[in-house]
């Protein structure tokens, strides 16, 4: 069998750990937080092993694993969240499927070979075969944004644009929803991390999406401060209405008391 691409390496552990992500939420006898917790460190451990194997002269940065500094030296490093959506991954029996397996594979900070997989959905979206931008929903443009905290850029922006609010959990469930057109963007503020976007962004970014930070530069990966706190994904013809709406609505509210 010949070896992987690095785009097919992204699409086969993504969807690896998601076949496994979805037979341990079948048990019985794991539910909620330690459910969760059990997910994310067994798909961590099964992502570190295939890509310590497949690519191991590669940097490696992990949610779940304490960071390498090594890595920044590095011009190939793999982003991973191994469960995006713990919370929701947990309350199986409520049957949530917004919650995804993150693989990206970044090259001087660039996400280049992205894959998400939504287990629940039977889906992986990757830069292996980049999917085809669907046609966007009818009616008002619809913004999704954080299920448990709605940033309040994206409140005011919404009501600026006339649009709809969509809570969702996962970074990767909320990006990729707008990759196949249930969503018009997906819009955060006030707090995320390299691992919660960097698959996602790549995904978007190959599908003819546009992705950045909310002030319009582009994400970049593989810093020191792993911190990232705010993106925006969103169909290419909303992008520049969007990113005014956002600049207009900032500093509106820097003038309120």
């Amino acid at each position: 069998m010949p070896a992987l691409n690095d785009h097919e390496l992204a699409a086969d552990i993504a969807a690896t750990a998601g076949r496994l992500l979805m037979a341990m939420r079948g048990s019985p006898v794991l539910t909620g937080k330690p459910l969760g917790a059990a997910g994310d460190a067994t798909a961590n451990l099964l992502i570190t092993q295939m890509l310590a194997q497949a690519r191991p002269a590669d940097g490696f940065l992990s949610e779940e694993t304490a960071p390498d500094p090594s890595r920044l030296a590095m011009k190939r490093v793999w982003i991973i969240d191994p469960l995006d959506g713990t919370r929701e991954y947990g309350e199986a029996a409520e049957g949530r499927d917004d919650w995804a397996v993150h693989v990206a594979l970044t090259e001087d900070g660039k996400p280049t070979a992205c894959a998400v997989a939504l287990p629940t959905l039977g889906l992986t979206l990757s830069t292996a075969k980049p999917p085809a931008l669907p046609p966007p929903p009818a009616g008002r443009i619809k913004i999704l944004v954080s299920r448990t905290r709605a940033p309040e850029i994206a409140q005011r922006v919404a009501a600026a644009l006339d649009a709809e609010l969509v809570p969702m959990g996962s970074a990767g469930a909320k990006a990729m929803a707008v990759v196949n057109g249930e969503a018009h963007a997906y819009l955060h503020a006030g707090g995320q991390y390299e691992w919660d976007s960097c698959a996602p962004v790549g995904v978007a970014l190959a599908a003819g999406l546009h992705a950045s930070r909310i002030d319009g530069s582009p994400c970049v990966y593989n810093r020191t401060d792993t911190y990232m706190p705010d993106l925006l994904v969103c169909r290419p013809e909303l992008a520049a209405r969007l990113l005014a709406a956002i600049e207009a609505q900032a500093q509106e509210q820097e003038l309120v008391p």
